[in-house]
């Protein structure tokens, strides 16, 4: 298994992290390892996440997923795809006193589809709260912050990296413009969160003695609507293309 980090400079990019999208793993919290590599406590208290494709190969998550008139009328109703898929599922475990931070960030930079059309959907699997580490978010954000960088495969045992979209300058000037307020959201189980692709949000470290699991995965528009980056960290494979959320043949008109 693999310590899984966010950092821009040290975010995770092994081959056990590059060919996870079509299979179901698990990943640690840093500070669950000690420097020699050995788990510092239980091993169910030391995972950071499972993934990437719960929705495919697990039934529970899949029934949720892909098979769910509930999740369908929702996509109808947003009318923000018109033929979306399905990749990037994860229980996030968020674990009691270690549950690492995550810092801002908008959900595009990686998943980048031409134009950008990444839509989070974050199920509360446990009660949020601030101090055990509930989603918070910059109103607006997704309205004035455009996407600066992607995060890529920088090819065969180089693992991954970000490349910039603008130049530093107008990184910079996103930056400023950026900032404000954020947000912090409290859930109760069972409650949905659509994260819209360009919108930046972040959660805090995990200092309670609570876990806060959470069920995530994201939509993307398909072809000829959209166009997947073929740089992105996560590859569609012969074996498991992207899925479809809608019937064959049904395209949402808008």
């Amino acid at each position: 298994m693999t310590k899984f980090t966010t950092g821009d400079d040290d975010h995770v990019g092994d081959d056990y992290f590059l060919d996870s999208g079509d299979k179901i793993r698990y990943f640690l919290e840093t500070d669950a390892v000690d420097k020699d590599g050995s788990l510092n406590r239980e091993k169910q208290k030391a995972v950071n996440k499972i993934g990437h494709a719960l929705h495919e190969l697990d039934p529970a998550f899949r029934r949720v997923t892909l098979e769910n008139e509930r999740m369908r009328s929702i996509v109808r109703d947003l009318k923000f795809h018109h033929d979306p898929v399905a990749l990037q599922s994860m229980v996030i475990t968020k674990q009691q006193q270690i549950g690492g931070e995550v810092p801002e960030h908008n959900d595009s930079t990686f998943l980048y589809t031409d134009p950008p059309s990444a839509l989070g959907f974050w199920i509360a699997l446990e009660k949020c709260t601030a101090l055990n580490g509930a989603l918070s978010f910059l109103p607006g954000s997704h309205k004035t912050t455009p996407i600066t960088k992607r995060f890529v495969r920088l090819g065969p045992g180089k693992g991954t990296g970000f490349e910039p979209l603008v130049s530093p300058e107008e990184e910079k000037a996103v930056e400023e413009q950026s900032k404000g307020e954020y947000i912090l959201e409290t859930c109760e189980p069972g409650d949905l969160v659509l994260i819209h692709g360009s919108v930046l949000h972040k959660s805090e470290r995990n200092t309670s003695p609570n876990t806060r699991f959470a069920y995530t995965f994201h939509m993307v528009e398909s072809p000829p609507y959209a166009k997947y980056d073929e740089k992105n960290w996560l590859q569609p494979t012969e074996a498991m293309p992207f899925s479809r959320i809608l019937p064959p043949g049904e395209i949402v008109a808008f």
